[in-house]
């Protein structure tokens, strides 16, 4: 092995890589070693343990001290892969003249950066941040990312709290006589982790409200400002990988079967997927004749503009190169699909019918080592 790639993941909003042994990027890190060796790679990978809701220039910070901390031998290559906001923390970082706040010298590193890649990013904003950025909007965001965190860690949800969670996401418009529960399902889902657990989760809650800046930074009006000031960084090859969810309808319906707790996290993926598809007619993403071309490709069609993953429209998270379009949701395309006989087991976060695999999975991650082999 002569090619020495120093490669760095960093997860996006509510990011959980603080949180021992629950891993973002577990699936993908694994994968991508095995893969690059395969490849005659020598891949270093490193998990950024980034602030969860923080402003972007905070989370850049923390990307550009994580790479100072970390042991790069010679001259070898650098890549940065951000997974949702993630990826726009890697944009910021390489962003000409920016400045930081941080006592790291800037240009020792990023001079060896030689491909962003961006995973699901919102690089045009997702209206979902729009409606998170309201109180009842936040205690329902922790609601959610404290239901993954729960899965991740004991493979299924109570199905009375999900069942009660499913009922309230669906009725979003009566969610003001409802804030009590929230608090009430937030507590029940924490009682079941053990003490040292869920003194970890509570730090990361607790951190998580002394700054939410990021959730306002996501909204498609501020990314606006955000691509007016933030440009690429000539000589680094920029690529993306886009995911598209199954559309909910009857045929997802049919798709979660009769599983009870099935049919109640694809009521919360019925509800996400319409705030993400209210995208502003003036914010919309305009996308390249070649990128255009990929995406039709991949998917047989051109996406529409309502189309996403759940979470992200898929036209906002175009950036430089298509390196692969998937039919995934917001978390499969990082391992978080069903496939609990798999090594690590794989637990899906919502019932989408989108029929996202092993297979898909490697397809996807295979295409960006290749994109950074090409580097």
């Amino acid at each position: 092995m002569t090619d020495r790639h120093s490669i760095f993941l960093v997860p996006g909003f509510f990011g959980f890589a603080n949180l021992g042994e629950l891993k973002y990027f577990g699936h993908v890190r694994e994968f991508l070693l095995q893969r690059g060796a395969s490849l005659g790679l020598d891949l270093r990978v490193q998990v950024v343990k980034t602030h969860p809701t923080a402003s972007l220039s905070l989370r850049a910070a923390r990307l550009l001290d994580t790479i100072a901390a970390t042991p790069i031998a010679g001259r070898g290559a650098i890549h940065l892969i951000g997974h949702s906001s993630g990826g726009l923390d890697c944009r910021l970082v390489m962003a000409p003249n920016v400045r930081l706040p941080t006592a790291s010298d800037h240009r020792r590193f990023t001079d060896r950066v030689r491909t962003v890649v961006t995973v699901s990013t919102p690089h045009y904003g997702t209206p979902v941040a729009s409606f998170f950025t309201g109180l009842l909007g936040q205690k329902l965001l922790q609601v959610l990312s404290l239901s993954t965190i729960y899965l991740l860690r004991f493979g299924h949800l109570p199905i009375a709290v999900l069942l009660q969670l499913g009922a309230l996401v669906a009725r979003l418009d009566n969610l003001g006589v409802n804030s009590a529960l929230l608090d009430e399902l937030f507590g029940k889902l924490l009682e079941d982790f053990s003490v040292g657990r869920r003194r970890a989760v509570q730090r990361l809650f607790h951190e998580v409200a002394q700054d939410q800046g990021l959730l306002v930074q996501l909204t498609p009006e501020t990314m606006d400002l955000f691509n007016a000031l933030t440009h690429d960084r000539s000589g680094v090859r920029y690529g993306s990988v886009t995911t598209r969810a199954q559309p909910p309808g009857v045929r997802s319906t049919l798709a979660a079967g009769l599983d009870p707790s099935a049919q109640a996290t694809h009521a919360i993926y019925r509800t996400l997927y319409r705030l993400a598809a209210q995208v502003p007619r003036a914010r919309r993403a305009q996308l390249s004749t070649g990128q255009a071309r990929a995406l039709r490709h991949a998917y047989g069609t051109l996406p529409t503009v309502k189309a996403n993953d759940g979470l992200v429209p898929t036209r906002s998270q175009v950036w430089g190169h298509v390196i692969h379009a998937a039919q995934a949701d917001h978390l499969d395309v990082i391992g978080h699909f069903g496939d609990p006989s798999g090594t690590p087991p794989h637990f899906d976060w919502l019932a989408t019918g989108s029929e996202f695999n092993q297979d898909k999975f490697e397809a996807v991650w295979c295409a960006v080592v290749e994109y950074i082999a090409d580097a």
